[in-house]
């Protein structure tokens, strides 16, 4: 029914690229269109505010969630992608205008605000008359409290500073990952500090900062196949990095690099080769230690990792790592070195496993602690079926085996960049305030059915008192004492962070800092 009322979408007169095109890959100039970057519905908002309103300021926070701290990141991304410039055109409008007409509603009425963006074109050069205050990205700051307020500086565009909810709110995603992953690296830590690792007192100098060496790769992301697009594996992938150096999801090593400004420098060695079944399995089961022996020797110096268990992971450990090619991985010269990967099998038992055959034939030594460590030229990955839990299950397995944790890091995939939502931190934005007729008014809500769902009222700042980060509402608090800053206003940027920012600000309350190579 709907659609035959809805108004039919003059699709030759919209701003786009022929999708019948075979000459280059098809790219939409409405995805690129600032105006149907929003929930639906928004487009219907600017006829609902109260009369006479001027200013709709809002914020966005973690309302709590699996983590009881967030490491805020990712902002920056959506700043310079989507919002820097000048995004409003007199072509975009036309095309908004018809896609929006066509879609919203039963054609009973125009919905397209055309006269506010025509508006902001003519009256800002199509720049977006909005303030956003936030946290220093790769902040850590407990949840309940202010990340972001957004406020309108134009009293006739008071509709726009929500309709870009929509597109702000997404900075949920790379929050959460830099989030999680910023606990396992806690969890990581605490491990190998516990089973000997004398992280602490390990020099971090360049060249050789062995703190970022022994703890940056212990955990690594596979999750560019496991996500839902490109898009957020770039997003996912660069908050990872945050916390970790290794990572096989080049999307996210180039959005540090192009959007964070991580030095090119900082990439190498993020990742390393490595094979898979297909490379293993072409040679046949019979030629497996062929398969195992031309890795070996494709790569002779440096590290390589080989997937073993396309057969039989425990005579792959004993019978052709453990004997018949033990001699060409214990020649292998620091800091090369051979990284076997199980990827099947309970992930807590085939680790201990592993280890225990592979030490049959590799002797550890006893570090001061009493745990056993591998010589250093081989070590375990395990990339399958690696979470926040199941990591944490491996290790007090290998602790309760008297293994450090050192001679295994991970891989993990979807439970790193796809398995979490925007309730997995409750993130919600919020307005708070508004000023009709003159007059600032608190606005908030507080449903009897969830507590936990009542919102924030007044302005706000984010503040430090007596070392604990909270929330100031309702305008109370000295402006100096605000920790929120000025990032974008009418169209740019004020404020940008470098990657190093973002992981200096990351590692605050860390038990040890592995981003700093000056000591």
């Amino acid at each position: 029914l709907m659609g035959g009322v809805c108004a039919k979408v003059e699709v030759d007169s919209l701003e786009v690229t022929d999708p019948e095109s075979t000459h280059a890959p098809f790219r939409s100039p409405l995805l690129d269109n600032i105006m149907l970057l929003s929930d639906s519905y928004k487009t219907s908002h600017w006829r609902q505010y109260p009369p006479n309103t001027t200013e709709v300021y809002s914020y966005f926070e973690s309302r709590g969630g699996k983590f009881d701290q967030v490491v805020f990141f990712g902002l920056q991304y959506f700043l310079k992608r989507y919002l820097q410039g000048k995004v409003v055109t007199r072509a975009k409008i036309d095309a908004a205008e018809r896609i929006v007409n066509a879609h919203m509603g039963l054609g009973e009425m125009k919905h397209f605000n055309r006269e506010g963006w025509e508006y902001i074109l003519s009256a800002h050069g199509g720049k977006l008359p909005i303030h956003i205050k936030a946290a220093p990205e790769g902040m850590v700051v407990p949840v309940k409290n202010v990340l972001m307020t957004v406020v309108n500086t134009d009293p006739k565009c008071f509709w726009l500073t929500n309709y870009l909810e929509t597109l702000l709110v997404q900075v949920w995603y790379p929050m959460t990952v830099a989030t999680q992953s910023r606990a396992q690296k806690k969890v990581i830590l605490d491990a190998m500090i516990n089973t000997g690792t004398d992280l602490k007192n390990m020099p971090n100098k360049l060249p050789v900062p062995l703190k970022m060496i022994s703890v940056g790769y212990q955990l690594n992301d596979f999750g560019c196949r496991g996500v839902s697009s490109m898009e957020t594996a770039s997003i996912g992938g660069a908050a990872h990095l945050v916390n970790f150096c290794g990572s096989d999801t080049m999307p996210g090593l180039c959005t540090a690099i192009e959007y964070y400004n991580l030095p090119l420098a900082a990439v190498v060695g993020t990742s390393v080769p490595a094979a898979e079944h297909s490379t293993i399995t072409s040679w046949t089961k019979a030629g497996e230690k062929a398969a195992f022996e031309n890795m070996l020797k494709q790569y002779p110096e440096g590290i390589v990792a080989v997937v073993s268990d396309s057969y039989d992971i425990y005579n792959a450990c004993e019978k052709l790592w453990g004997t018949e090619l033990k001699d060409l991985i214990s020649s292998r010269a620091a800091p090369g070195r051979l990284v076997v990967r199980p990827d099947s099998g309970d992930p807590k038992t085939i680790v201990v496993d592993v280890l225990n055959r592979l030490g049959k034939h590799f002797p550890p030594t006893t570090n001061s602690a009493g745990y056993k460590v591998l010589p250093s030229y081989i070590r375990v990955i395990q990339g399958d079926g690696i979470s926040y839990e199941s990591m944490q299950e491996i290790l007090k397995n290998m602790q309760d085996n008297k293994w450090a944790a050192e001679n295994v890091c991970f891989g993990s995939g979807g439970a790193l960049l796809q398995k979490m939502d925007r309730d997995t931190q409750k993130c919600a934005f919020k307005c708070c305030e508004a000023i009709v007729d003159g007059k600032a008014r608190p606005v908030f809500k507080d449903p009897v059915t969830d507590q936990g769902k009542k919102s924030k009222q007044g302005r706000l700042k984010l503040v430090k008192r007596q070392g604990v980060i909270t929330t100031l509402t309702d305008g109370q608090g000295d402006p100096k004492e605000d920790l929120l800053v000025d990032v974008f206003k009418n169209g740019e940027i004020c404020k940008t962070w470098t990657f190093q920012d973002v992981r200096s600000q990351s590692e605050v309350g860390l038990p040890v800092s592995i981003f700093d190579v000056s000591a």
